[in-house]
């Protein structure tokens, strides 16, 4: 008489439950960690709500008030523009027209004024004594993504301050740029040049959507842990 015995191996039950309790603390952790990114990025939109109701700061010294506006006084150059990225905005094509901003007993300001169109002919610079609200942007550095600035044209898709203000002579600029804001009717930037931006910039808030996601795995994972080891033990 032949006795059939079949024999579970329990090593691979014991190793499928560690490998799915090391992916699942993961998962839990990456969901966590995005719930504290939302925390945080609820914060800085707070922030930045909070300064576009209030006035103006004056933009001095070295250390650049981010997520905030600023207001900078001086006098725009008007000898020569730089362009920056490419837009298309209706049916012309057009770029970020850059001027350099003199100001009494601070460095020259790279100044972003705003959109103009590019498909016409160069745009005309500006010129004369300007009181600019905007906000700050730190230096980009280019990558092996980015397009090749165009020096001689002044042309940048770079927003390099440093090198952009070299261009327009302007190579003891201040190490950030000031992009514009939309004045008021009567504000310091004329209504027929450049578009400046309408508002502080609005980073993008999708860590609760991060968080649900990796919550969502780590109970899909649990249910096929389960099912697979109900299955397994029958």
């Amino acid at each position: 008489m032949t006795q059939d015995i079949s024999i579970r191996p329990k090593g691979s039950l014991l190793s499928a439950t560690i490998a799915t309790a090391i992916a699942l603390a993961i998962l839990v952790w990456l969901g966590i960690w995005q719930i504290h990114r939302l925390q945080w990025k609820e914060g800085l939109l707070a922030q930045i709500a909070a300064a576009e109701r209030a006035p103006p700061v004056a933009l001095s010294g070295e250390t650049p008030k981010l997520f905030a506006r600023v207001e900078a006084h001086g006098v725009l150059r008007g000898d020569k523009i730089a362009l920056y990225g490419a837009e298309v905005r209706g049916d012309r094509m057009g770029a970020q027209q850059v001027e350099i901003l003199d100001r009494v007993g601070e460095k020259p300001l790279l100044v972003v004024l705003g959109w103009v169109p590019t498909d016409a002919g160069q745009p005309v610079p500006l010129a004369g004594p300007r009181d600019i609200t905007g906000y700050i942007r730190l230096p980009e550095h280019a990558n092996f993504l980015s397009a090749a600035d165009d020096l001689e044209a002044r042309r940048f898709y770079t927003l390099n301050p440093a090198t952009i203000a070299a261009a327009l002579g302007a190579a003891d600029a201040a190490p950030f740029t000031l992009v514009a804001l939309r004045n008021p009717p009567g504000g310091a930037l004329p209504p027929s040049g450049p578009e400046p931006a309408e508002a502080l910039p609005q980073p993008v808030n999708n860590h609760l959507e991060y968080a649900l996601t990796w919550f969502g795995l780590a109970g899909a994972l649990v249910c096929v842990f389960g099912t697979w080891a109900i299955k397994r033990a029958r």
